[in-house]
């Protein structure tokens, strides 16, 4: 069998091709191998422990299960199951439906993913940056930041129910164009119309991807990539002219500023010479004052786009009537191309000096006009223009409502905030609560770390966390918050110790490390290429001895949701903890009796 490797850098190296088309892939689906590096990227993941509508989860996984597969898709009388539906809470308040696969289906999906990305990620838009390797918020964000420049208006655009309304027929009509395989693209399709089970009731799938079906995202970008290659489009046809035609007040400025220095030059009385230098200076004020570009010129356009997963946001350099034009351009392509609708309520046109909302960041231009020399030591307007990103207080106060952090009080006239205990961390030991509120510190901040004020808001968030822990910490135990402080204070620090269940001594402290704003940030990798560990999960499973009782045999893996749930006063918790993994190869017998236990 071919290495797995060997395969995906192979299609990888023809994806920059647009023009090429993929043959004969459904044959990588019999590749054994491929689905052990599938099931070592998805080994880990805690998800994999929540049963589907099969009630099968991964643990129990062994090689037989991928044979199995083999040959039902050799055969193509593989089936998915239809994903068990749940629901999880949106910021705003509503809930989000979320599809459960059958762990199989996840493996399977896992290998086609793979493949989809390697065929794919080389001809991406570079505007495009969900679900992405090297692609994050924060890379959609910085875009923006540096390709907005000089932006007058904002068109934020969010596609209503995107992942429900996929249209079946224009996303296979899409990976047609590039994929001449119809068991690859009919093997697709069976996931797409998999359905789901509600309330023990199966519902068709008729349009839509399953939302947490790992193939997903991956089929949402290349659907979406039509938009982008459209937003190539558009723009080549819109955008007019190299530069902005000179504003003809700084012209007309200019030439009498050249005047006076060719008189100052010539000028010998030393009278007019001091009146010429005074003008030169009034004149050179004044320039700095004026734009040197013409703000409203006609014969200047342009558009910029950036797209994170089915929210994008588009800047413009133009009228807002073109902006009415484009924004309706957009929704007949959406709606006659893709069979998509842009949501009424969150598509809005705003100004570049207002405030237009993107993946949580409050984003405007600014028009400062404060002067700072360059490298040349001329005086120059350079934030005038620029993109910034911005954490607003909602963000704040809804950060700290969601963790139940912040209670509000009427002082003189004024809405204050106030930090108050978190009942729900009552039944956690001291340090295990520190750990959470870091956490949570380290999450806000790592997110919001990029935005030009994130000093003063992650400082201020920080602020009102740790004393909602001393709140937390002095109705647990019975103390006044001044006793708090004073019993877990050191050298400035807070810090609790605490025995681990290794029987060791530890310290946790609260997060310290102060909320500079941070402008490059390096991006985790989800690349094809990565390194596995070794040995591998199915490479353990392959030795054929259980890591347990070291019985010889066909073994089974058995997985841990979380290592904080291993006991040593189990055997197999005690061997996991000591081979620092949250998986364990055992036989049959040995399965049995870690099941039964629990």
């Amino acid at each position: 069998m071919r290495n797995p490797q060997i395969i995906l850098d192979t299609l990888y190296s023809h994806s920059k091709d647009s023009s090429y088309t993929f043959e004969r892939l459904y044959r990588i689906l019999f590749n054994e191998d491929i689905y052990h590096y599938a099931y070592q990227r998805l080994g880990n993941k805690a998800g994999n422990l929540t049963p589907g509508t099969d009630g099968d989860t991964i643990n129990g996984m062994n090689i037989q299960k991928i044979r199995y597969v083999i040959e039902c898709l050799k055969n193509e009388t593989y089936q998915p199951y239809p994903a068990r539906r749940t629901y999880i809470p949106k910021k705003n308040g509503k809930l989000r439906p979320l599809g459960i696969p059958a762990w199989i289906d996840k493996l399977v999906q896992e290998v086609i993913r793979m493949i989809l990305q390697a065929i794919y990620e080389g001809t991406f838009s570079d505007r495009s940056h969900g679900f992405r390797p090297y692609k994050s918020c924060h890379t959609a964000l910085t875009q923006i930041q540096k390709t907005f420049t000089g932006a007058k208006w904002f068109i934020e655009g969010d596609i209503k129910g995107f992942f429900d309304n996929i249209d079946h027929d224009v996303l296979i009509g899409t990976l047609r164009k590039r994929i001449s395989d119809e068991r690859f693209l009919r093997l697709i399709r069976k996931f797409l119309n998999a359905g789901y089970i509600e309330d023990w009731t199966f519902h068709e799938s008729v349009t839509g991807t399953p939302q947490g079906g790992i193939i997903s995202p991956i089929l949402a970008n290349i659907y979406l990539d039509n938009l982008d290659r459209y937003m190539v489009d558009y723009a080549t046809k819109f955008d007019k002219g190299n530069c902005r035609r000179i504003n003809p007040a700084y012209y007309k400025l200019n030439n009498k500023l050249s005047w006076a220095k060719g008189r100052l030059l010539k000028e010998t009385d030393e009278c007019k010479r001091t009146a010429l230098q005074e003008k030169i200076t009034s004149l050179q004020a004044e320039m700095r004052r004026t734009e040197h570009g013409l703000p409203t010129d006609e014969n200047y356009r342009r558009i910029v786009y950036t797209r994170y997963a089915d929210d994008f946001l588009i800047g413009v350099i133009g009228t807002k009537i073109e902006c009415e034009i484009i924004k309706a351009d957009i929704t007949n392509f959406m709606r006659d191309t893709l069979h998509l609708e842009l949501s009424p309520e969150k598509t809005l046109i705003t100004h570049g000096k207002d405030i237009a909302k993107f993946l949580g960041f409050d984003i405007t231009v600014r028009s400062s006009e404060v002067m700072q020399r360059n490298a040349r030591g001329i005086l120059q307007r350079n934030h005038k223009g620029k993109v910034q990103l911005l954490v607003s207080a909602d963000h704040v106060k809804k950060a700290l409502e969601k963790h139940d952090a912040v209670k509000y009080k009427i002082e003189n006239g004024k809405t204050v905030w106030k930090s108050k205990a978190r009942g729900k961390l009552f039944s956690k030991k001291p340090h295990e609560i520190l750990m959470q509120v870091n956490s949570e510190i380290r999450g806000f901040y790592n997110y919001y770390c990029i935005a030009n004020n994130s000093s003063w808001w992650c400082a201020k968030y920080a602020y009102i966390m740790e004393y909602s822990l001393c709140h937390t910490l002095a109705q647990k135990l019975n103390l006044s918050v001044s006793k708090v402080k004073g019993k877990y204070q050191h050298n400035g620090v807070f810090t609790i110790h605490y025995n681990g269940k290794d029987g060791k001594h530890h310290s946790v402290t609260l997060y310290h490390d102060g909320f500079a704003r941070i402008t490059k940030k390096r991006y985790e990798s989800d690349t094809i290429g990565e390194v596995l560990p070794h040995p591998t999960l199915t490479e353990r499973l392959r030795k054929g001895n259980c890591e347990l009782c070291g019985k010889e045999g066909a073994l089974l893996m058995y997985h841990a949701r979380a290592m904080k749930n291993l006991s040593e006063r189990t055997l197999w918790g005690k061997k996991m903890l000591e081979i620092n993994r949250k998986s364990l190869a055992v036989c049959s017998d040995c399965f049995t009796k870690i099941i039964k236990a629990k």
